[in-house]
């Protein structure tokens, strides 16, 4: 049995949350979010004990793999609508910066002749504290850890100098470079 998916959710007080038709909906005060989960898995939320319980029909293999990856994605939903989540970018390197161009469009200058100009997704806000930092919120914890990805992707911490787009408390492994005048 799948020690994650026997964990019932919590659900807090002002959390809504309503199954039908293997689709789940979570509403709170950041916002609403839907899943609809496979068929070889059974949700229920228990309104008296305020928890959700996911449920396998059988043992095969997919549905206990499915077993636990529901229950966690069920579990983020809460968390996502409750509390948010939050990804912080931070960009390295001389005359590299980013700037809001208008809500939730961030335009980033890190070494092209170009800049380049990101629109965040729905449900997702962007705010830059300072030109060297990106703070990425919002209660879809996929589409929040997508949008960092995409901008980090923009330019990617390099080895050797250090320069680029990076998570907040990453560590970029360094490397030496050449080796000049060794005779």
């Amino acid at each position: 049995m799948s020690r994650i998916g026997r964990k019932p959710v919590p659900v807090p007080a002002n959390v809504k949350v309503s199954v039908a038709d293997s689709t789940v909906n979570v509403e709170g005060p950041k916002g609403k979010l839907t899943f609809t989960y496979r068929s070889e898995i059974e949700v229920k939320y228990d309104e008296s004990e305020k928890q959700i319980l996911v449920t396998r029909s059988d043992d095969e293999r997919e549905s206990r793999s499915l077993h636990g990856l529901t229950r966690s994605l069920v579990a983020n939903m809460v968390q996502g609508v409750t509390d948010g989540y939050t990804r912080k970018l931070e960009i390295v390197g001389v005359g590299y910066q980013a700037q809001l161009k208008k809500a939730n469009t961030v335009a980033l200058q890190v070494g092209f002749a170009n800049q380049i100009v990101l629109e965040a997704p729905a449900g997702v806000s962007v705010t830059i504290p300072d030109p060297t930092h990106i703070v990425i919120t919002g209660s879809d914890k996929q589409a929040v850890g997508q949008f960092a990805a995409v901008v980090r992707k923009v330019r990617p911490p390099e080895p050797y100098k250090g320069k680029g787009i990076r998570y907040e408390g990453e560590v970029v492994r360094r490397k030496a470079g050449k080796a000049f005048g060794s005779k």
